[in-house]
C-alpha cells in the first residue's frame, strides 16, 4: 500500500491537470479504465489511477483547426466563467493527450490502428498533438469528453506533497481501438467494474487514492455508461475541496455534505469522510458505505 504523505502546509498554488475517467458496458456491466503507476512515480507511485497529468505548454493550442470545440465553449462546459477560454481549451486537450499518451487510446477518434500508430510515432518525436493530428488529417473530438468534476487538493497534504486543480472528465472508450500502455509510467492496464475497484481496495489487492475512491464511488450508483454520461450531461461538474483535519491523531478528508465541511450541501451520494486507518483511507461506515 503506498504511504500518503502527512506534511506540513503547501503554500504553492495547485497545477492545473486533468483526467479521463474512460468507461464501457461489459458482460459485469460498467466497466472503467484504471491504470497502476510505477513505484518510482513521484506523485502516487504504486496507486491504481485513471489516465491523466499536468498540464502542458503544449496544450495551450495554436492549432485551432485541430479540434471540434472552441475555448468559449469548453469554459462553458467546465462551468467556471472565471476561467481563460484558451485555459479552459487546453484541459480538455490535456486530458485527451494525456489519454492517449498513457493508454493509447483516442476517445471520439474513428482514426484505425495504421493512423494511430502515426500519431503515436509523431508525438513520440516531440511533434505536440494537435500538429500531428492534423498532419495526419484527424480531427480531435473534445467534444468526446464530458466535464464529470473539479478536484482541487488542500493546502494541507494528505497523500502528496504537491497540489493539484485537476478536471475529471468522463468519456466512451473507443470499441475499435486497442489499448498501448506507456511502459514508462504504468505496470498495469485494467478494466474493471467501480465495485470490484473498490473491494479489491478493500482486500488490499490494489491502492487507490481518494478522488479515485470518492469517484468510483459515485459510479457505482450509476448503472451503464450511457446512465454516467447523461448524468454528466444534465448538471454542472462538481467542485470538490477536500477538508482534512486530525482527529485523535488520525487524519480525516471531508467532503461537501460532511458536518465538518464548510460546503454543506453534498456533491453526490455516498460517504462524506474518509479516515486513514488500516493504512488506507476508509469510510467510517467501511465497504458497504462505499458500495451503496
Amino acid at each position: 500500500m503506498a504511504i500518503p504523505f502527512f506534511g506540513d502546509v503547501v503554500d504553492t498554488p495547485p497545477l492545473p491537470s486533468a483526467t479521463v475517467m474512460l468507461l464501457r458496458d461489459g458482460a459485469p456491466g460498467l466497466q472503467v479504465l484504471l491504470m497502476r503507476r510505477h513505484g518510482n512515480t513521484a506523485v502516487l507511485g504504486g496507486v491504481h489511477v485513471f489516465p491523466g497529468g499536468k498540464l502542458d505548454p503544449t496544450d495551450l493550442l495554436d492549432r485551432a483547426d485541430a479540434v471540434d470545440l472552441s475555448g468559449a465553449l469548453c469554459r462553458q462546459r467546465l462551468a467556471e466563467p472565471e476561467l481563460e477560454p484558451a485555459q479552459a481549451l487546453a484541459l480538455h486537450l490535456a486530458a485527451l493527450r494525456e489519454t492517449f499518451e498513457e493508454c493509447g487510446l483516442l476517445p471520439g477518434s474513428l482514426a484505425d490502428a495504421a493512423q494511430l500508430a502515426a500519431l503515436r510515432e509523431r508525438t513520440l518525436a516531440g511533434t505536440n498533438l494537435c500538429s500531428a493530428a492534423s498532419e495526419l488529417g484527424l480531427g480531435l473530438k473534445l467534444s468526446a469528453l464530458l466535464p464529470w468534476s473539479r478536484w482541487i487538493t488542500p493546502r494541507q497534504p494528505s497523500v502528496s506533497n504537491k497540489r493539484f486543480d485537476t478536471r475529471f472528465f468522463v468519456a466512451l472508450a473507443p470499441p475499435e481501438q486497442d489499448i498501448v500502455a506507456c511502459a514508462r509510467e504504468t505496470t498495469e492496464v485494467v478494466w474493471m467494474t467501480p465495485r470490484t475497484a473498490l473491494e479489491r481496495y478493500w482486500a488490499g489487492d490494489i491502492d487507490l487514492a481518494p478522488p479515485q475512491i470518492m469517484s468510483l464511488s459515485h459510479l457505482t450508483r450509476l448503472g451503464g455508461a450511457d446512465a454516467v454520461l447523461d448524468h454528466a450531461r444534465t448538471r454542472p461538474p462538481a467542485l470538490i475541496a477536500p477538508e482534512p483535519f486530525d482527529e485523535d491523531g488520525v487524519r480525516v478528508i471531508c467532503y461537501p455534505g460532511d458536518p465538518a465541511h464548510s460546503q454543506r450541501e453534498a456533491a453526490w451520494p455516498g460517504p462524506t469522510r474518509l479516515r486513514f486507518r488500516n493504512r488506507r483511507f476508509e469510510p467510517e461506515g467501511g465497504l458497504d458505505e462505499l458500495l451503496g
